[in-house]
């Protein structure tokens, strides 16, 4: 019997002519661990909704959703709330008390249940989640990947049947990232614990999944196992889905001859596939691994600085500890910089500071008046304030005073391939919509040196694509980036640098090849796979190039 049946569902937005979901008709079997993936805007979010009736948004709907063979809007509220739990892509947007234990208690105290079950469920979860030393402080206090944790742990207090999660991951440092994910396996192997999550991060979810399902306008493109979606995908011409895989599996499929794949189960997913795979390639015998120490290069001295964060000491309140520490940074003409860090490690307050937003406390930030820097938070929504993105970029033009305020718009709309969203409310897009919205903005304002906070979070592989190749034109032009990221790929392929940030200072510095070569854990998929044999491959393409010599 299906846990969910969706049959041909369609829906439309509120004075949408085109459907965000399309004649979508699919099964949910109990125990399924299900990946939606697809571009963004292409209806994972919409489609996550509708599985919760207390979600599901206003507009135009035919088809029906079954759970468990009752409709949806049948079921009992109380039945509903317990059985179906969803966690968002946000967890500021999930949390609505003030302390831990209160957060994690409140969605039993709605459903009625008494002291007695709530103080049992809330030992147990604490327990395997850890939470132990959380439960007492205040929400505002811990880290994003807590904020998600906890998230998740209100839901599960419920025992629900089907957990919906909207990218959760998004947020999260990559180590706390595979954590979460691991939480969720645990949940579908252990309890049998039917999952529905969508993710842009597929390197690590891919191989957890049973069934990946893949939209497009708001159609299902691809419904498979893992390694046959990606056979799917390497036998398609065009190949543009491509992005979408693991970096492990492009690398093989783009050894492959043309029309002469190998069966899906020698497609190699995960890292300790690809090794056994590259094996049999370059042989046992290996080169051993890159353990140069990392240094500045001494090229950097020659260079011209903009930005110089000169032994800063920055924190929020008299009475908390130091968010930064003595931290020093040089900032230069015309590079690419990527700084990495957990989360809570103070990348986000550095970034402020570089912008004017924040003062250190003590030390100097250097900067000369005539640059101008552009900032972009992690929050996109806190740039709206009009009905229509195309409002907000007029509004923009006319708060910065363009000259030729209609072509320069009509630049950075096409750069950023944003037209079709320019008469919809910014509150209506996705998450990754509302991200290149708002970095649109920020463009109109033609900064020296843009600052940007976690640019490419809810983004699809192919926007990201899209927006490294901007980057890299603004670089071109003149322009300098500084980019606070947890995206390891992202940052490995495009930055000119990478900076680490840890325990509010920066811990090491270094070209992208000797950076992510000597990591363990901050460092690419390609380059755990192959750093036996070719220790500064960092991409899929650093390995073809040099197989290519």
């Amino acid at each position: 019997m299906e846990v969910i049946q969706v049959d041909q569902l369609t829906f439309h937005y509120p004075e949408s002519t085109v459907a965000a979901l399309d004649n979508i008709t699919l099964n949910i079997k109990p125990g399924d661990f299900v990946v939606l993936c697809g571009a963004s805007g292409c209806g994972k979010t919409t489609l996550l909704r509708h599985l919760k009736k207390e979600t599901q948004p206003t507009g135009k709907r035919s088809g029906t959703i079954k759970y468990n063979r009752v409709l949806l809007e049948e079921l009992p509220a109380v039945e509903a709330a317990e059985q179906i739990g969803m966690v968002f892509q946000n967890p500021e947007n999930q949390i609505v008390m003030d302390q831990v234990w209160h957060e994690l208690a409140f969605s039993m105290e709605n459903v009625g249940y008494g002291q007695a079950v709530m103080r049992k469920r809330l030992a147990e979860m604490s327990h395997f989640f850890g939470l132990d030393e959380l439960i007492n402080k205040s929400v505002h206090e811990i880290s994003g990947g807590q904020k998600q944790l906890i998230n998740l742990a209100s839901v599960l207090l419920l025992q629900p049947k089907l957990l919906l999660l909207d990218e959760p991951t998004s947020q999260l440092d990559p180590v706390a990232a595979r954590d979460f994910l691991q939480f969720i396996y645990r949940l579908n192997q252990e309890m049998s614990m039917t999952v529905i999550i969508s993710e842009h991060r597929l390197e690590d979810v891919i191989p957890l999944a049973d069934r990946i399902i893949m939209l497009e306008e708001g159609k299902v493109k691809y419904d498979a196992p893992p390694r046959e979606l990606c056979r799917l995908v390497g036998a398609d011409a065009a190949q543009k889905d491509m992005p979408y895989l693991p970096s492990v599996t492009k690398l093989f499929l783009s050894t492959q001859k043309a029309g002469a794949l190998p069966e899906a189960n020698q497609i190699p997913l995960t890292v300790r596939e690809g090794k056994k795979w590259l094996s049999n390639v370059f042989g046992v015998h290996t080169i051993g691994a890159n353990h140069s120490v990392i240094n500045e290069s001494s090229e950097l001295e020659k260079k011209e600085w903009l930005l110089a964060c000169d032994e800063i000491t920055f924190k929020y309140e008299k009475a908390s500890t130091e968010v930064l520490k003595k931290l020093s940074l040089n900032v230069y003409k015309h590079e690419f910089l990527a700084v990495l860090g957990g989360n809570g490690a103070g990348k986000t307050t550095m970034l402020q500071m570089m912008a004017g937003l924040l003062k250190p406390q003590r030390g100097k930030l250097k900067r000369d008046k005539s640059v101008n820097v552009g900032y972009l938070a992690q929050n996109p929504l806190l740039y709206f304030s009009y009905d229509t993105v195309e409002e907000e970029l007029q509004r923009m033009a006319d708060y910065a005073k363009l000259d030729d305020r209609d072509r320069k718009i009509a630049q950075v709309v096409d750069s950023l391939q944003i037209s079709s969203i320019l008469p919809k409310h910014p509150y209506d897009l996705s998450g990754g919509e509302q991200q290149r919205a708002a970095l649109a903005l920020v463009l109109l304002g033609e900064p020296d040196v843009l600052c940007l906070d976690e640019p490419t979070k809810g983004l699809d592989p192919i926007a990201k694509q899209r927006t490294a190749e901007l980057l890299q034109q603004l670089c071109q032009a003149g322009k300098t980036i500084v980019m606070v990221t947890h995206d390891i790929e992202f940052a490995a392929e495009h930055a000119t640098r990478c900076a680490m940030l840890f325990d509010g200072a920066i811990s090491a510095e270094a070209e992208p090849a000797q950076f992510f070569g000597t990591n363990y854990f901050y460092t690419t998929a390609i380059n755990r796979t192959v750093r036996e044999w070719l220790p500064e491959a960092l991409t899929t393409e650093d390995v073809i190039a040099t197989w290519a010599k």
